[in-house]
């Protein structure tokens, strides 16, 4: 496996995996599986389509019924918690297909997701979020606050999707596929999120295939293939590594 030399010190992990495996029926997807995101960083997860980027999220967040492993979130073992219990310690999950309520409008979806104040284990606040808030991190919500859900774009529902998680006040957001499938203006607009986010200590664990974006707001990146890492180190020596890049990430 290819190395990096970027490590995160112990006492600012705030998300380890180890040892995950993980099944889609009878089909072995994950296999020991290791990664640790810590405080205000960001970190990619990298591969080709159906390498288990999006297995390794959803197993994460207790939304696959067979896996094995250990995942440890703010000092708490969530590996057998439910999706909502995982969800009320703070870890935020952001899907692929964003899973915006068609029939409420912009403002009733961000109730949806709001959630108590949170507090680092220092007693610091973790950042907490309003509407207003979030409009102003993203000006298309708020030129929109009273459409419905099901009139959006596929760009605008993404947007949708990131804010109403952030009503929860997440100390690590998991963001499954942000730059897919939408325009670039609203690519650059999830790039200054997630940078904004990191700025005030909020740690995000992406899945990604596009590396110019991942290099962008990324500090380290695992390289997936077949369920299992081939690399783990810095975005900057992921991207001067070719060997890396064309094996597991080239098209």
């Amino acid at each position: 496996m290819g190395q990096g030399r970027h490590s995160v010190n112990k006492a600012d992990v705030l998300l380890q995996v180890q040892g995950l495996n993980a099944w889609y029926g009878s089909a072995h997807i994950l296999f020991n599986l290791g990664l640790q995101v810590g405080r205000g960083e960001v970190v990619a997860l990298m591969g080709r389509n159906g390498a288990g980027k999006s297995t390794t999220l959803k197993s994460i967040m207790g939304l696959l019924s067979r896996k094995q492993g250990q995942v440890m979130f703010m000092g708490q073992d969530i590996s057998r918690s439910q999706p909502y219990q995982i969800a009320r310690l703070g870890l935020g999950y952001v899907p692929e297909d964003r899973r915006v309520f068609s029939d409420l409008t912009v403002t009733e979806n961000l109730e949806t997701g709001r959630q108590a104040e949170r507090f680092w284990p220092d007693g610091s606040p973790v950042p907490s979020w309003t509407p207003q808030d979030l409009y102003a991190l993203f000006p298309n919500l708020g030129a929109m606050q009273n459409r419905l859900g099901g009139q959006m774009s596929g760009g605008e529902q993404q947007m949708l999707s990131v804010a109403r998680t952030l009503m929860g006040n997440p100390s690590v957001v998991l963001l499954d596929e942000p730059s897919e499938g939408v325009a670039p203006i609203i690519v650059e607009q999830m790039g200054h999120m997630i940078l904004a986010l990191k700025q005030q200590g909020v740690s995000i664990l992406l899945s990604e295939q596009n590396i110019h974006f991942a290099a962008w707001v990324s500090d380290r990146a695992y390289v997936l293939e077949k369920g299992q890492i081939r690399y783990s180190g810095s975005m900057d020596d992921l991207l001067a590594n070719q060997e890396i890049r064309r094996d597991y990430l080239a098209l």
